[in-house]
């Protein structure tokens, strides 16, 4: 997933915009981690890249990815950039 959020809109107020951004990335992963596995992975794993653009994104984790949203909402930025990765953890 690769998606840039616009988080002003004309008639609804910020922090619903905001609630479905993270609505959306919430349903994201549960179709990701619905997907079968290839042959001996044990699960999925997700590579994150946020920030105000594509060019400005910067690797995070993915149990911090509500946190920055949150973060540069308070800093009055209404433009994310969220990129989501899907990779299958081989355990030894």
């Amino acid at each position: 997933m690769k998606k840039t959020f616009k988080l002003e809109h004309p008639k609804i107020k910020v922090p619903r915009v905001v609630d479905s951004v993270k609505h959306e990335i919430k349903k994201f992963l549960k179709r990701e981690r619905a997907k079968a596995l290839p042959a001996g992975a044990n699960y999925w794993r997700f590579d994150c890249k946020f920030g105000q653009s594509e060019e400005t994104a910067v690797a995070i984790t993915l149990p911090t990815l509500n946190s920055h949203i949150d973060e540069l909402v308070d800093n009055n930025i209404l433009t994310i950039y969220v990129e989501l990765t899907a990779q299958p953890v081989y355990a030894d």
